[in-house]
């Protein structure tokens, strides 16, 4: 009889905690409805005592988000988790995620506690939380550089105490599989009343190691995995969910470990995820590269045509990438428009398929052929629109070899239209210095980032940008055939998010 793995999915928690990430309440909600559809088990909302922004996206999320166990992060204090259980009261189903240091460096220099102190912290801290929910989840912050003895001493007294899942994770990814799934084992055969809690582990991937070692403590017993979408988090990042979840459905017949996950939503998870925070995916990165499933070798290509088991374990249709290229032009209709989305999993109300057909007209005015690629580049930017302050009537650019690159642009503000021209370093920082010279942000340009989102010499170019404004960071996307026209439009969109953001807030303290 196979067993079920709980999938937990951070993104949004220590995904977050990425330097340089800084999502608003609407990304963030965005982000949780996406992963419901991926039918993950538990989605960490956030740190609600960490600032008013991460509260109030964990009380959005917990409002708004139906299926999954919506989950708060707080440390052992009573504070950390009545603040949690605020946040979370309009859950379907609440999880607190209460968390303390066990290893010997953690508890003398930072928690300056004896460790009979800190088991009864976490035992204090335990018994309250479960005043709020019967669902909640205890973590030893560092457990792997932790003694076993003592974690199954504070294990035993947690689940005593009404924990009813116990985390052991690596928080500084210093663990290697074959002893980690060791010390797994050790740590459950060593807690007389494990049999009554679900055992989790969250790898971090310091070492390249995280989503071995998870693979490995389920081997020994754990049953629930923790980690973020393209494996984004603190330092080198977290178990990158997608591949633990590919990891366990392709090779079943090692794990026998079955999951409620959406797989076929995966991609488009993914997408969302290096979309709103910037983070691009590695061409190389395993499962939602954009080379995973290419083949450059002859002698792959020829085993491919003849036989796609050749050289691919899996199926790209699996995950939601979908090869059925069917071009559709300028004389498409709104009829075999619609069905394509519907093909390709994308249902819009009216008013939403009303705007994605009219930009996708003006776009096959520009580009002969618009294929899968385009459509999805086109619908998920319709999708993610975010309210504008600010929008790009019209830009003009002169530039050269011999010529001082200016920008001349217009930007339309409700009623009112602002004209401004600037000279650059190139074409698009004269674009940026004209936009600037308008919406007078203060924001200082982090990071710029082109990507050929679809094929061919007409291809869409993607720019992604991060503007840094009062220690705060605020990514902003453009897509256009006219790549200094994307760039445009991406500072534009990072630029109304700061007009928009009234959240302000902080970047959470690193925990687990």
């Amino acid at each position: 009889m196979s067993k079920r793995v709980v999938i937990f999915d951070t993104t949004l928690r220590d995904g977050e905690q990425s330097p340089g990430v800084s999502l608003n309440l609407h990304e963030k909600l965005e982000i949780a409805q996406q992963l419901a559809r991926l039918g993950v088990d538990v989605i960490e909302a956030g740190f609600p005592i960490a600032s008013p922004g991460d509260f109030e996206a964990v009380k959005t999320v917990a409002e708004q988000v139906r299926g999954p166990v919506i989950c708060g992060l707080a440390r052992a204090n009573r504070k950390d988790i009545e603040r949690a259980a605020e946040a979370l009261r309009a859950a379907e189903e609440a999880r607190i995620h209460t968390f303390i240091a066990t290893s010997p460096i953690h508890m003398k220099h930072k928690l300056r506690m004896e460790p009979d102190k800190v088991l009864e912290t976490a035992v204090e801290a335990v018994k309250f939380a479960k005043s709020f929910t019967s669902n909640v989840e205890f973590s030893a912050e560092d457990a792997f550089r932790s003694d076993v003895e003592f974690l199954c001493r504070i294990f035993t007294a947690a689940i005593e105490a009404g924990a009813t899942t116990i985390n052991i994770p690596d928080t500084v990814g210093y663990a290697t599989p074959q002893e980690y799934g060791a010390f797994i084992k050790a740590i459950i055969n060593g807690t007389p009343n494990m049999d009554k809690a679900v055992v989790s582990v969250h790898c971090h991937n310091d070492l390249g190691l995280a989503v071995a070692n998870t693979l490995s403590a389920l081997e020994n017993g754990a049953l629930q995995v923790e980690g973020a979408i393209n494996g984004i988090g603190e330092r080198a990042g977290n178990a990158s969910l997608e591949e633990v979840i590919m990891a366990l459905y392709t090779r079943k017949s090692v794990y026998g470990l079955d999951m409620s996950i959406n797989k076929s939503e995966l991609y488009r998870t993914s997408r969302l995820v290096s979309n709103l925070t910037g983070m691009l995916v590695q061409p190389n990165k395993a499962i939602v590269g954009k080379n995973a499933f290419a083949h450059e070798s002859g002698i792959h290509q020829d085993g491919v045509l003849k036989e796609r088991t050749t050289y691919e374990i899996m199926n790209p249709e699996m995950i939601g990438i979908f090869t059925n290229n069917i071009v559709l032009g300028k004389h498409s209709g709104r009829h075999a428009f619609r069905e394509r989305l519907k093909e390709l999993g994308y249902t819009l109300d009216d008013d939403k398929l009303a705007k994605a057909f009219a930009r996708f007209k003006a776009l096959a005015d520009r580009k002969r052929d618009i294929t899968d690629d385009d459509l999805v580049v086109l619908v998920e930017d319709e999708l993610r629109a975010f309210p504008e302050a600010y929008s790009l009537e019209y830009l003009h650019i002169t530039s050269g070899t011999v010529l001082v690159p200016t920008a001349t642009l217009r930007l339309r503000r409700e009623e009112e239209t602002f004209e401004e021209a600037s000279c650059g370093d190139g074409p698009v920082d004269a674009a940026y210095k004209a936009i600037e010279k308008i919406t007078d942000t203060g924001a200082r340009l982090a990071s710029y980032t082109i990507n050929a989102t679809t094929s061919g010499e007409d291809s869409q170019g993607e720019v992604s940008v991060k503007l840094e404004r009062e220690g705060r960071f605020y990514t902003g996307r453009g897509v256009d055939t006219d790549i200094i026209v994307a760039s445009a439009k991406a500072y534009l969109n990072a630029v109304n998010k700061i007009l928009f953001d009234g959240l302000r807030s902080v970047k959470p303290e690193r925990a687990v």
